[in-house]
């Protein structure tokens, strides 16, 4: 019982603010239809193929939200319209939660059912595809401009000192207004760049990792842009509506002027839907064949009368590969023509290919062509495909062409590994108070990286008297309480700050890149809605935060315990 009660507590931590979350205003909602019209709505837009009636569903969903009555009856008549959208799953899961482990049971399973339909809803799955695709994006660039502030003002003493001891190190320099006229991407590149040569070895993967951003950076703004521009493409809405049992309507006005394979496939099965056979027919056999085109093309022939060619299409189908609505569809026209055993053998290799989908099929069974056999849609992959070649725009923070921006990014790594290599004589602090030193101002690197002083303080004890040895002491120890201080200050600012200012910036990076991917989250997906205002993926913004407390506790209990060892 009372693993039971921490589990309600934690689901209702989870999800009350989900529940609490903003309802658009009841003054923008129609009255239900009456029960009979919702009824005659849902047989006509199964008769014409369309199995995902998303107005109606999010139509009912703002009428639960406005008002309560038959709260979880109209849900459920929302999800029946609309069994991909999640949206539906969502709000039944926040109807079941309250203090019953039945209902708790309820809420999780609609949780995981709402997840799962996004594997069949695109917009939702480009959306929060998107939005966690931008949370990293911005968190990585903010987070490397935040480690150069903080490293900055500890590590431009040393680079100062090196100057001093070589004047041909103030070359370094001339990297920054270099850099600065090919973006400030490059510009931050140049600034890591100097300050990475003085990181300790494991800590430059930092620098390098910035650098693979740079490289890779004209693929990770395009894709940027495809998420940022794809909404407004009226060809692609049309493309997903057709394959999403959505519309056809809106297909059939928009992608007349056809231009590659998914345009036509999507063409031709709003026509075939809207009861335009031949001219489906002629578009679907100049296309490539495959399964999905032979099936489809079969539906046709159904839907004309001509049964002989239909199997003989379905036969083509399942050879290439046995898809479960091309081998009902086969069961179906099989039993049509007499053949009952054959048509038994293909049913029930439908059934054990897709049984949930099979028993789908039935339970919208009549006489009309499209539910009497099955169309194929465009998989998921495929269309994620179309989208990224149809959107060309770009965002771009570089001066340069966008083709050389991987070269530039390459000569700053190579110029940062061959100065690593060779910049040897670097200026350094001393461990216990600070002091900036070099080989030049020590000739030797003292054990622990000390200056003479501390040295001596520790180790030649004999070489300096009681008062000086206890003078130095105490500056090394305020000097280590000032450091401290600092350090447990700034990581209560940020998880990762004080490992950073501390030196261990590699470690700092992951708590500080992390945090900051979950701070954006919910911001991007306010920016990302999937359809419909109002309607968006809030479970994760409600995970994001959770997750968020749980990376600001475990950065500053490691980043505490690390300082009462003496590991900072």
């Amino acid at each position: 019982m009372k693993r039971l009660f921490v589990i309600n507590i934690v689901l209702w931590m989870l999800l009350i603010p989900y529940i609490s979350s903003g309802e658009p205003p009841s003054t923008a909602l129609q009255p239900l239809p009456p029960v009979e019209q919702g009824k005659n709505l849902y047989e006509d837009q199964l008769d014409r193929g369309i199995k995902n009636s998303v107005p109606y569903s999010y139509m009912l969903i703002e009428q639960v939200r406005a008002n309560k009555a038959r709260t979880k009856d109209i849900l459920n008549e929302a999800l029946k319209y609309s069994p991909d959208l999640p949206a539906a799953y969502f709000e039944l899961a926040k109807e079941n939660l309250i203090f019953s482990p039945r209902e708790i049971f309820k809420t999780v399973d609609y949780m995981r059912q709402g997840i799962a339909s996004y594997n069949r809803n695109f917009w939702w799955l480009f959306t929060i595809t998107g939005s966690l695709f931008l949370s990293a994006v911005l968190s990585l660039i903010i987070s490397t401009v935040i480690i150069i502030l903080i490293r900055l003002l500890f590590d431009i003493s040393l680079l100062s000192h090196d100057i001093k001891e070589n004047k041909s190190k103030a070359l370094l320099l001339l990297l920054l207004p270099i850099s600065a006229l090919f973006g400030p991407l490059f510009l931050i590149g140049s600034v890591l760049l100097i300050i990475g040569l003085y990181m300790k070895s494991v800590d430059k993967i930092s620098v390098y990792l910035y650098l693979l951003f740079l490289v890779i950076s004209p693929l990770i703004f395009n894709t940027a842009s495809t998420f940022l521009s794809a909404p407004a493409s009226g060809k692609i809405k049309a493309v997903v509506q057709v394959n999403e049992s959505r519309d056809n309507k809106y297909a059939l006005s928009v992608l007349k002027k056809r231009n590659n394979h998914v345009e036509h496939f999507s063409y031709a099965l709003a026509a075939k839907r809207e009861g335009g056979y031949n001219d489906a027919i002629d578009i679907y056999n100049k296309l490539m064949p495959s399964p999905i085109v032979f099936n489809n093309l079969a539906n046709c022939y159904v839907a004309i009368n001509d049964i002989e060619k239909a199997k003989e299409l379905y036969k083509k189908s399942v050879e290439l590969q046995p898809l479960p609505a091309a081998l009902y569809n086969l069961s179906i026209v099989s039993r049509e023509t007499l053949e009952f055993e054959k048509g038994d053998e293909y049913f029930l290799s439908a059934q054990k290919l897709a049984p949930d989908a099979v028993s789908w099929f039935r339970t919208i069974f009549s006489k009309n062509p499209n539910r009497f056999v099955i169309d194929e849609n465009l998989p998921m992959s495929t269309l994620w495909e179309y989208v990224f070649e149809k959107t060309h725009s770009t965002i771009n923070f570089s001066i340069a062409p966008q083709n050389l921006t991987p070269a530039i990014a390459l000569t700053i790594a190579i110029l940062f590994y061959i100065l690593n290599k060779y910049f040897k004589h670097r200026a350094y602090r001393c461990k216990r108070c600070g002091k900036v030193l070099c080989t030049k101002c020590e000739k030797h690197v003292l054990w622990g990286r000390m200056c003479q002083q501390c040295y001596k303080s520790l180790i030649k004890i004999g070489e300096l008297d009681a008062k000086e040895r206890i003078t130095i002491l105490l500056a090394v120890y305020e000097h280590q309480k000032r450091r401290r201080s600092m350090i447990k200050i700034i990581s209560f600012i940020m998880p990762g700050l004080g490992l950073i200012y501390a030196g261990n910036v590699l470690y700092g990076l992951f708590f500080l890149w992390s945090f900051l991917f979950l701070l954006f989250l919910p911001i991007s997906n306010w920016l990302f809605v999937p359809e419909m205002p109002g309607f968006s993926h809030t479970w994760l913004s409600m995970c994001s935060l959770l997750f968020m407390g749980l990376v600001y506790i475990t950065s500053n209990l490691i980043t505490l315990r690390r300082l009462s060892r003496g590991w900072l």
